[in-house]
C-alpha cells in the first residue's frame, strides 16, 4: 500500500502585474472562505492593500497583516506567522497566503528568505494547510525565481498549475548556508573574545547601541540578544562564545561565533509552548532582531544579528 500524500500544499504563484496577482490569490482566498477554512494573507503592504479593495467586506473574514513588518526577519515568519495562524486553527484545513520576498529585500537579507522558504517544507510537513507564496517576476532577480522553483513542489502562473522539476529544499537549505559577508576593518569592530561573561557582554553591547544611536526600546533589545546569543553558544555550543559589535550601512550588528555545529535547520523557529521552561533564546533572537543571519560547519557556528538605526 502506498503512503498516505502529504496534506500540506506549498505552491508559488508567478505573476507580472496587478490582474495576475489578483487571478492568482482572490480566487484562492474565496475558496477557502466558501469552504469554511480560515484564511490568512501575509503580504507586502501595497499588495495587502489591493487584496483588501477587491475582496470587500470579505476581507474583514480574512487575518490581513503586512509581511514588511510580520515578517521584516523572516526567521519569525514561520513561528510569528505561519505557525502562529495554523496552531490557532487545528483541526481542519488552512489557508495562507505568505510573501516574503520582494523587490526591496537587500542582498543581505534575501539569503534567509529562501532558507525560510525552503525551511516551510520541514516546519508544515504532514500539517493540513496550503501556503501560497506569490512571486513578482516582472521585478525580482531571475536566479530569485530559480530559488523559488526549487524551494516550491508546485508552480502557478498565466499558463496553469504545474509540478516543479527543479523541487530540491534540502539543496537551498545547504547552498545558503554559506559564510557571512566580510565585517568591517578590525579598528570598527568591538570584540570580547571566547567569553562566558553575559553581564561584561550586555554592558559592551549597550554602550555599543546606544552609541550608535539606537532607541531606548532597541538598546534594550539588543541586551537581550546578545545575552541569548552568547548563553546559547555557553549552553549548546562549544562552552564559549566570541562577540563582535559593529556599525555599518544604518545597521547595528551583533555577532557572535562559538565552535559547535548546529544540527537542527529549524532552530530558533519552533514555537514556543506556555509551560516550555527553556529553549526559547534563539526565537526570542528571531522576535527581536530586525534580521538573523547563520552560518554553521566544521569551523563552528556564526550569528550575525541586525537593529536599523
Amino acid at each position: 500500500m502506498s503512503a498516505p500524500a502529504d496534506p500540506f500544499v506549498h505552491p508559488a504563484l508567478f505573476y507580472r502585474d496587478d490582474a495576475e496577482y489578483l487571478a492568482g490569490t482572490v480566487p484562492f482566498v474565496w475558496g477557502g472562505l466558501a469552504a469554511g477554512e480560515p484564511v490568512a494573507v501575509a503580504v507586502p503592504g501595497p499588495n495587502l492593500e489591493l487584496l483588501r479593495r477587491e475582496l470587500g467586506a470579505d476581507a474583514a473574514r480574512v487575518r490581513m497583516l503586512d509581511m514588511t513588518d510580520a515578517g521584516r526577519n523572516p526567521g519569525r515568519i514561520i513561528p510569528r506567522v505561519l505557525r502562529a495562524f495554523a496552531d490557532a486553527h487545528p483541526g481542519g484545513p488552512v489557508r495562507i497566503i505568505g510573501e516574503p520576498i520582494w523587490a526591496g529585500r537587500s542582498e543581505t537579507e534575501y539569503p534567509a528568505c529562501v532558507q525560510h522558504e525552503a525551511l516551510i517544507n520541514l516546519a508544515f510537513t504532514g500539517r493540513d494547510a496550503t501556503i501560497l507564496c506569490p512571486y513578482d517576476v516582472s521585478r525580482l532577480d531571475p536566479a530569485v525565481v530559480s530559488d523559488a522553483e526549487a524551494t516550491h513542489p508546485v508552480l502557478i502562473d498565466s499558463t496553469g498549475r504545474r509540478p516543479s522539476t527543479a523541487y530540491a529544499p534540502d539543496d537551498v537549505i545547504a547552498r545558503y548556508n554559506r559564510p557571512l559577508p566580510e565585517r568591517p576593518p578590525a579598528g570598527e569592530v568591538t570584540e570580547l573574545a571566547d567569553t562566558t561573561d553575559l553581564a561584561a557582554a550586555r554592558a559592551l553591547a549597550h554602550v555599543r547601541a546606544a552609541a550608535a544611536g539606537l532607541t531606548a526600546d532597541q538598546v534594550a533589545d539588543v541586551e537581550v540578544v546578545v545575552t541569548e546569543l552568547l548563553s546559547n553558544c555557553v549552553e549548546h555550543g562549544s562552552g564559549t562564545g566570541t562577540v563582535r559589535l559593529w556599525t555599518a550601512g544604518g545597521e547595528f550588528v551583533i555577532e557572535v561565533h562559538d565552535h559547535g555545529t548546529l544540527s537542527d535547520p529549524l532552530a530558533g523557529r519552533h514555537p514556543a509552548t506556555p509551560e516550555q521552561p527553556r529553549g526559547r533564546g534563539l526565537l526570542l533572537v528571531n522576535y527581536l532582531s530586525d534580521l538573523l543571519r547563520l552560518h554553521t560547519g566544521d569551523h563552528g557556528t556564526t550569528f550575525r544579528a541586525y537593529f536599523r538605526v
